[in-house]
């Protein structure tokens, strides 16, 4: 199923870089309609994939949104279903039809498997989402107690000390952002590493990703805004560099603690607070690092794949009860079953990854902007960056 997808994404990104040609300076450059007719199949595509990534926003979900996630899926459960009723109505196939009721047994297990499998795909996606609750809590909340502070020891300067708890505020902002571009490298589980085995479709897609929202992938810019140049330039040398900024968080704090700036028991809760990061940043980690269990996921996929393979061979049959129409009233109501069992397997297959930069991820985007503007607003700055708004029904 994963090819099927790989050549539906395939063909339509194709199909958009021949209207719309690359330039390196842009992800989506000027269209040329004039030499080049617009086919159907083009406006199909580019319809489509406008919504395919992101968390999905709206109160229901749209046709173009369905359709994105299993529109191959859809044409190719419809190939299979006709092409049942015109051997069994032209060439008087009997012989490969079966009872309906080991058909319907195999669609009741894998309902079951399904449900379950689409059970702990909700519960690792509502905990992910939980997870980036409490760092906006806590981001808050760490932010007012460094703000909250105030010396007693003259010796230190106003000005040093402000300066001092705004490069801790400036550092955790750029915690977070760090912290989402690593959640956001792929493992060889999720989807997007699935497809590179085929080719570098996710880069392509990426380009439309960046043109919706172009600070999709402005981490760096962000790093280079809110830390110093010697922390910048070691971003690299650390394989989990939110790790990092994390401890030097409790340097720095310690340090103040040392010079008389705040008391021990002020240190204590702002160690508390950064202890709470690490806690929030295990706690994605393990999702992000350890997959669904492949065991019910292959099972689940497996079972679909047999049941739809049946279901057309066992409906065909009695439908053709009814007399001739009956056998071409099979097909759509043997597409709609199919792709019912589909999109379910599907929703389930995506929604288990919610840090894998697809659909139905944790809008982490938009959660690390709504953190930044308050952080912000804390430290006394006016100029603050716009929100990340749901674009076309969807939100990073």
């Amino acid at each position: 199923m994963h090819f099927f997808h790989y050549i539906y994404l395939r063909l339509s990104i194709s199909i958009l870089d021949y209207y719309q040609p690359r330039k390196p300076d842009y992800p989506l450059p000027d269209r040329h309609y004039k030499t080049k007719p617009i086919t159907v199949w083009y406006l199909f595509c580019l319809y489509t994939q406008n919504t395919s990534i992101f968390m999905i926003t709206t109160k229901y979900v749209n046709y173009k949104q369905v359709l994105n996630l299993a529109g191959i899926h859809l044409v190719l459960i419809s190939i299979w279903c006709t092409l049942i009723a015109v051997f069994f109505y032209f060439f008087n196939w009997h012989w490969m039809t079966i009872p309906w009721v080991p058909v319907a047994l195999i669609g009741t297990a894998e309902a079951f498997l399904v449900g379950f499998k689409n059970n702990q795909a909700y519960d690792r996606l509502w905990e992910a989402r939980k997870i980036w609750g409490g760092i906006v809590n806590s981001s808050r909340s760490f932010a007012s107690m460094v703000y909250a502070f105030d010396t007693k020891n003259e010796g230190i300067g106003v000005f040093d000390l402000e300066d001092r708890k705004k490069r801790i505020v400036f550092r955790h902002i750029a915690w977070l952002y760090t912290f989402r571009e690593q959640l956001l490298v792929p493992t060889e589980w999720e989807h997007i590493s699935t497809e590179k085995k085929f080719g570098n479709i996710n880069l392509r897609r990426n380009r439309l990703i960046k043109a919706g929202f172009p600070d999709y992938g402005r981490a760096p810019i962000f790093l280079h805004k809110y830390l110093s140049e010697e922390e910048y330039e070691l971003k690299d040398d650390y394989k989990n560099f939110a790790t990092y900024l994390v401890s030097q968080q409790a340097k720095d704090i310690n340090e103040l603690k040392n010079m008389g700036a705040i008391t021990e028991f002020n240190q204590t809760q702002l160690q508390n607070a950064l202890n709470e990061f690490y806690n929030f940043q295990g706690q994605a980690e393990r999702i992000k690092k350890f997959p669904s269990p492949r065991q019910f996921a292959s099972t689940a996929f497996v079972f679909n794949i047999l049941f739809i393979m049946l279901l057309p061979l066992g409906l065909v049959n009695e439908f053709a009860k009814l007399g001739d129409w009956g056998i071409w009233t099979s097909i759509p109501f043997c597409i709609i079953i199919g792709w019912i069992y589909i999109i379910m397997e599907l929703v389930g297959d995506y929604s288990e990854n919610p840090f894998a930069g697809l659909m139905f991820d944790v809008p982490m985007l938009s959660i690390c902007r709504t953190i930044e503007i308050d952080l912000l607003q804390m430290s006394g700055e006016t100029d603050l960056p716009d929100p990340i708004s749901s674009k076309n029904g969807v939100l990073v």
